[in-house]
């Protein structure tokens, strides 16, 4: 019993920490960025981090939740050869996306008019053969219940970028954007190493790879790599394609308004995280109704969470952009406003993910994530040569409200939810929230 709440203490800390660093992390540099490179350059960063996000989780998709499912769930003698198979079919996604690297990046450079993306992808190799080693030592740490790497690699590698592009501000260093990548390689470089210190104890291998093990992996892995990576997609294609269509420029003006909303999604991600192991856990012993339920409540939760902060943006987004990002952000605010709008829909749809992933609808939840992110690359084609950069906005607040509607159908289909009474959650958190925490809290306080 003791083991399963160190369990519980632990990876709940490790979640915490994760998330917490990378917003603190990601948005300070962000700030920091914002002002240190021109529009231009900061547009191609942002798409150079778009695509590099995407082959990342290319790789995690496949491979790190199988890999600590299976060392989690098997006979330790069967270990060796689980993590054989992992490096194998790593090493083989390492080949596969080094090649796309080096056959499209030309190509990326010349639509995106960014020369310096080449050299920038050209050096991310290195990065990406690190990171994968990387998160091939952090599941195996991870699948053994041993933590200390995992949050070690974490704060490094978010750590020394960070520390780099503060340093460049407070100096005014001219930061040229093959600079950021070398510091990433230097970090990845610090993570690797230092994972591998921690995972080695584990990193029993076989003699031969396991063919057997390689399908379980891989077919464990593939419809969660799909989700993740048409959601990424639906996520960063409207940059890419202002890029291909306008300027680098126009992505980084976007990339600003996205920023924004994205700590909007803290709240959803934590609740999502919470709710997954209850959904799962409550349709074996209670079935549809308590999951019903726990779907109501949960996007009630999150909403009650995210409307005032969504209302507040909207009223002072003028201020906001110009505090974030500068005066020579002024373009954002429209786009900042119009992505608030669908940042309302995003709590109904990460919940519809999570419970129907919870019950054994994987499948479910891939095609209809494909079909959003369909969605949202037709729209923003033809949104984008109508309206321009705003145009990329709409596009995606129109895939949202579709997305939404087909997993309302879909929800109530399976288990019976009714949308309204997601808003009867929200409007009774308040004064649930104010009789069971202020309260208490002012009374003990006098």
């Amino acid at each position: 019993m003791e083991g399963k709440k160190d369990y519980w203490l632990k990876s709940g800390f490790i979640n915490i920490v994760q998330n917490f660093s990378g917003v603190f992390f990601g948005f300070a540099g962000f700030y920091l960025l914002v002002r240190l490179l021109t529009k231009h350059d900061f547009g191609v960063w942002t798409l150079f981090i778009s695509t590099t996000t995407i082959l990342e989780a290319i790789r995690s998709g496949l491979l790190q939740n199988a890999l600590i499912k299976y060392i989690s769930s098997s006979d330790a003698k069967e270990h060796p050869a689980i993590i054989t198979a992992s490096f194998a079919i790593n090493g083989i996604v390492q080949v596969v996306c080094i090649a796309a690297i080096l056959i499209f990046s030309p190509w990326l450079s010349r639509l995106w008019d960014a020369p310096q993306l080449v050299e920038m992808m050209y050096w991310y190799i290195a990065i990406y053969l690190l990171s994968g080693l990387q998160a091939q030592f952090n599941g195996v740490e991870q699948a053994n219940l041993r933590f200390n790497g995992i949050f070690v690699t974490t704060i490094i590698r978010q750590g020394v970028f960070f520390t780099f592009v503060l340093v460049s501000y407070i100096f005014s260093f001219s930061v040229e954007l093959v600079f950021l990548v070398w510091v990433q390689i230097v970090s990845a470089l610090a993570g690797m190493l230092i994972a591998y210190v921690h995972a080695r104890a584990n990193l029993a291998l076989s003699a031969k790879v396991s063919r057997e093990w390689m399908g379980k992996l891989f077919g464990y892995g593939k419809y969660a790599f799909g989700t993740l990576i048409s959601s990424l997609l639906s996520g960063t294609i409207d940059q890419m394609m202002l890029g291909a269509m306008l300027s680098p420029a126009a992505s980084g003006a976007f990339n600003i308004a996205v920023r924004i909303t994205n700590l909007i999604d803290i709240p959803g991600n934590a609740v999502a995280t919470i709710v997954f192991p209850q959904s799962a856990k409550r349709m074996e012993s209670e079935g549809p109704a308590a999951i019903k339920y726990l779907y109501e409540k949960s996007v009630g939760t999150t909403l009650a969470l995210v409307v005032p902060v969504v209302i507040f943006l909207y009223l002072f987004s003028g201020i906001v952009i110009t505090l974030i990002a500068g005066e020579k952000y002024a373009d954002s605010i429209p786009l900042l406003q119009i992505t608030l709008l669908y940042c309302l829909l995003i709590p109904f749809g990460r919940q519809f993910g999570t419970i129907l992933d919870s019950i054994g609808k994987t499948r479910m939840t891939f095609f209809v994530v494909i079909g959003t992110a369909t969605l949202n690359l037709c729209l923003n084609y033809f949104f984008i040569r109508q309206w321009g950069v705003v145009g990329a906005a709409y596009a995606t607040l129109c895939s949202n409200i579709a997305g939404f509607a087909v997993a309302q159908v879909i929800l109530k289909r399976e288990i019976g939810v009714n949308v309204l009474n997601t808003f009867v959650y929200m409007y009774k958190f308040y004064p649930e929230f104010l009789d069971r925490y202020l309260r208490p809290m002012l009374k003990a306080r006098s």
